[in-house]
């Protein structure tokens, strides 16, 4: 296990963005490495309260050591996040003050060589799994996936414009023999774009994003936990939230929307009948972005964008 390794990002702005109260109740759904949950646990003290969920056990066992002088005032759940409304239900809580997900791959996960998260190092082992009770691996979906399949995820989640050729070279690969590690699939990845053209950033970098959003089904299921989450906010609560990809900003953005939306009705109708009412107001109309002090000192911040939003 490689050293733990925790800078939160853009961790002032999230915490301006929650509007902490020092009696409120908090629920930080991507624990990681409790850096953002201490920050609520301090500027709460110390009335405040704090759930707090992750898949990661590793995660779990050192943010609890970071969290432990502030025992009693908060609970860790290990789930995802998305299982939200039965979390929130089997605590017996009504509604919250405040809710924040930090949707990027923490930086302990990332450093971890055991992981094979990073297309920086190259004799990792093709993991990706943020939780080890994920049945899906990174190299289960390289080795098991069909050519079809293959293209698809790289399409969607990564939006690689290389996919048909990048598909087509993993299956020739593995069929002389299965594809083990990191370095393996970059040097795949490499052959499949033409050198000219691999000048934006690492080549591997939208497959392994899109490997990594496959093995964690981290798309799934989100546009409706951030409206279930919001949702379950008191009037005045507000929900923050980090992307660091297009693909999970724009469900985020399609979730405020939807949740800003007044009455929907033909403006020709005398009166509404849609029912339809606005439920948030936004906070930041655009996203907030990091900082150039803090793109010094953590480059992992650089696409990172943070979304605030204030229930009514």
């Amino acid at each position: 296990m490689s050293e733990f390794k925790h800078v939160p990002v853009m961790f002032n702005e999230c915490m301006d963005g929650l509007n902490l109260k020092g009696d409120g109740i908090y629920f930080d759904g991507t624990l990681g490495g409790g850096g953002h949950s201490r920050g609520i646990l301090e500027r709460t003290s110390p009335n405040g309260k704090l759930i707090a969920t992750d898949v990661d056990s590793y995660a779990i066992g050192r943010a609890t050591e970071r969290l432990k002088e502030f025992d009693g005032r908060y609970t860790i759940v290990k789930d995802n996040f998305k299982n939200f409304l039965k979390i929130k239900e089997e605590l017996g809580i009504d509604g919250f003050d405040g809710i924040l997900l930090d949707l990027g791959v923490s930086s302990f996960q990332l450093d971890d060589r055991a992981r094979g998260f990073s297309y920086m190092a190259e004799n990792e082992l093709l993991d990706m799994r943020m939780s080890k009770d994920n049945p899906l691996s990174a190299e289960r979906v390289v080795n098991e996936y069909s050519q079809e399949q293959l293209k698809r995820i790289l399409i969607e989640y990564g939006e690689e414009r290389f996919a048909s050729t990048i598909a087509s070279n993993i299956i020739r690969e593995r069929e002389k023999l299965p594809i083990k590690t990191t370095g393996e699939l970059i040097k795949i990845i490499e052959k499949s774009i033409p050198k000219k053209l691999q000048k934006d950033g690492h080549p591997a970098k939208r497959t392994f994003q899109a490997i990594r959003i496959e093995v964690n089904g981290e798309l799934d299921g989100l546009y409706q936990t951030v409206i279930d989450m919001t949702r379950s906010l008191k009037p005045g609560g507000r929900i923050a939230i980090l992307t660091f990809h297009s693909l999970e900003d724009r469900i985020v953005k399609q979730a405020f929307k939807e949740l800003e939306t007044d009455c929907v009705c033909d403006k020709r109708l005398p009166v509404c009948v849609c029912g339809k009412k606005k439920e948030i107001n936004l906070i930041t109309k655009h996203p907030t972005v990091a900082s150039e002090e803090e793109l010094k000192i953590n480059g992992r911040a650089k696409s990172a964008k943070l979304r605030v939003a204030e229930k009514i």
